[in-house]
């Protein structure tokens, strides 16, 4: 085991302590290398200290203005600061510099959502999909851009696929109990608003749907 991957090893531990001495020397061993310095940027980044975490992503974009990874770590960084554009422009140039892994899909998605651009978050929400998947979170973010973006059918299959891997999962239950109401199907509506209760009792927005959604049918039925 080299020792980039012994310290990505003893992070996983939340030894980071041990991780960063390891990270140091790696640096201190291979100065011209970017990967010492992109992992100890990821390091810095995941105990919460992203202006030492960018002028190590910075150094190793110096070294290798080609490291997809260097700007995948400033995409996340950014990211974690609200600062979405900024995100999307190095999430973006990861991808063009050949970064084909699901994560950097699905946090390009992420930003466009968050900029409330669903119908753009589409196709990189599909290909991390593609790239993993049985990943239940990036399949659910998929759904919930594809509702927003008025897909609506299409929406309903993904959050069904959902539930086939995660049963559990309450928050595609109250979507798929939207769904429901658009479609007109309100015993349809009321079971998965129930279903999402009964796995979350403190689903706020499954118990304000279930509320109107009873009163809509009392009065329906006066």
């Amino acid at each position: 085991m080299d020792k980039n991957t012994k310290a990505i090893e003893l992070m996983k531990e939340n030894k980071y302590e041990e991780a960063a001495a390891i990270f140091n020397e790696v640096i201190q061993e291979q100065p011209n290398d970017p990967l010492g310095y992109i992992n100890f940027g990821n390091l810095l980044l995941h105990v919460k200290d992203p202006e030492r975490a960018q002028r190590f992503f910075d150094k190793a974009i110096e070294l290798d203005e080609k490291s997809a990874t260097a700007y995948y770590g400033l995409g996340n960084l950014y990211f974690e600061q609200a600062e979405y554009k900024k995100a999307q422009v190095n999430f973006q140039q990861a991808i063009e510099l050949g970064l084909e892994e699901a994560d950097v899909y699905f946090m390009m998605g992420m930003t466009f959502q968050h900029q409330e651009h669903h119908k753009l978050a589409l196709p990189y929400f599909l290909r991390a999909t593609e790239l993993k998947q049985d990943d239940v979170e990036m399949n659910f973010q998929y759904g919930l851009a594809l509702a927003q973006s008025n897909l609506i059918s299409d929406a309903k299959k993904v959050f069904e696929d959902v539930l086939s891997k995660d049963e559990k999962h309450s928050d595609a239950h109250y979507n798929l109990g939207v769904i429901a109401i658009y479609n007109e199907q309100a015993e349809s509506a009321l079971h998965h608003f129930n279903q999402a209760l009964e796995i979350q009792p403190d689903h706020v927005l499954a118990a304000n749907g279930k509320s109107q959604l009873e009163q809509l049918m009392e009065e329906k039925d006066t």
